[in-house]
């Protein structure tokens, strides 16, 4: 599957900035503190955050240190991936395109690496044509085409989604699962898994909008080709955590027969017992 031109232009502009060992305790906000406490302390994070401390519907919480989103990994610096390491990070989904993964990859040390999970795949570039200066895309053209994206990636991204469902039902946690951004594709992502753990659906929502917080688009390290020429109001919707982008995923999901649960058993082949299993592992 192909996105149109303007999807695929809006996915990088947002996306690319392109023995039991000790653990160290992760940062544990109290219940109902901002939820900006979960982001980690790392020199060279972008957009790493736990997903621990949120409440579900049935009055449990997430767990903390097990869940983790994240943005591109290859800024991390020595200490920042001692830091990780001593968390225990054993699985990592990294969404990232093969290329992105190729030109900026984490540099993992042996005696830590965790096992990384990905798809070769590949958006064509070709067709972005982001050098158009002539009639680049208005604010609200730049809003839509992420509006439409966010279902697209749902398909797109629906068997890496599976595998890190499956990584977690088999108990390979802590684990984090990323992109270039920890917006888009890991956004979605998260926004299942939460979805999954039962958390209300508007909590999942502000988790998104976090990013609007911690994804520094110049930390990216991305030239995207004509990028300059578009103007500062498009660079930034391409670039938000808009509600009406991750709604617009949501809708696909409530739309689905069953609702959330039957878009999980159908399209995620969760069961009933899986996500009871998720809750228990997961949630306390």
């Amino acid at each position: 599957m192909k996105f149109p031109t303007i999807a695929i232009a809006a996915l990088l502009a947002a996306s690319l900035a392109l023995p039991t060992e000790a653990r160290t305790p992760v940062p544990q906000p109290p219940i109902g503190a901002p939820q900006h406490g979960r982001l980690l302390p790392l020199q060279g994070g972008q957009n790493f955050r736990d997903l621990g401390g949120y409440r579900t519907r049935d009055g449990r919480t997430v767990r903390w240190g097990l869940l983790f989103r994240s943005g591109s990994m290859h800024m991390l610096t020595p200490a920042d991936y001692s830091y990780l390491g001593r968390l225990g990070i054993r699985t990592v989904c990294d969404f990232r395109d093969s290329r992105e993964r190729a030109t900026r990859p984490a540099a993992w040390p042996a005696d830590r690496a965790p096992r990384v999970l990905s798809d070769d795949y590949a958006l064509d570039l070709s067709s972005l044509k982001l050098d158009a200066a002539a009639t680049p895309p208005t604010a609200e053209q730049a809003r839509r085409a992420m509006t439409a994206l966010y279902p697209a990636m749902l398909d797109r991204f629906n068997g890496q989604y599976r595998r890190m469902f499956a990584e977690l039902l088999a108990g390979h946690a802590p684990l984090a699962f990323n992109c270039s951004a920890g917006k888009d594709r890991t956004g979605v992502g998260a926004a299942l898994l939460l979805t999954a753990l039962g958390v209300p659906r508007e909590t999942a929502i502000e988790d998104y909008l976090l990013s609007n917080l911690y994804y520094d688009p110049a930390r990216s390290g991305a030239q995207l080709t004509g990028a300059q020429a578009m103007p500062g109001e498009v660079m930034r919707a391409y670039s938000a955590a808009d509600r009406r982008y991750i709604e617009a995923a949501f809708a696909v999901i409530d739309a689905h027969p069953g609702g959330a649960d039957g878009y999980l058993r159908d399209r995620l082949g969760l069961s009933a017992a899986d996500l009871a299993e998720l809750r228990r592992l997961y949630t306390r």
